[in-house]
């Protein structure tokens, strides 16, 4: 497996993480309405730095988890540079 299969597992995995981080936190209890223009649905704190680094670390963990499962042989990734 090469660098680059390596870094779209990474890619894949940090995605995936951020996807499941982003909603953390939010809480969408009694509001006032917006009078800037902003949707009802707009978090007031995002805090979208902190997640990013949390998706970071945590999408680096399970992206350890996923090469070994891949390196010891528990699943197999095709050989594509084969011609026929």
């Amino acid at each position: 497996m090469g660098p680059i299969t390596l870094a779209a597992i990474y890619i894949i995995c940090w995605w995936v993480v951020l996807f499941v981080v982003l909603p953390i936190g939010m809480n969408q209890g009694a509001r006032e309405r917006p009078q800037d223009g902003g949707d009802w649905g707009a978090p007031d704190r995002p805090n979208l730095k902190r997640k990013f680094i949390t998706t970071t670390w945590i999408a680096a963990i399970v992206w350890l988890v996923v090469v070994g499962i891949i390196f010891s042989g528990v699943i197999t990734l095709p050989d594509m540079s084969r011609t026929y």
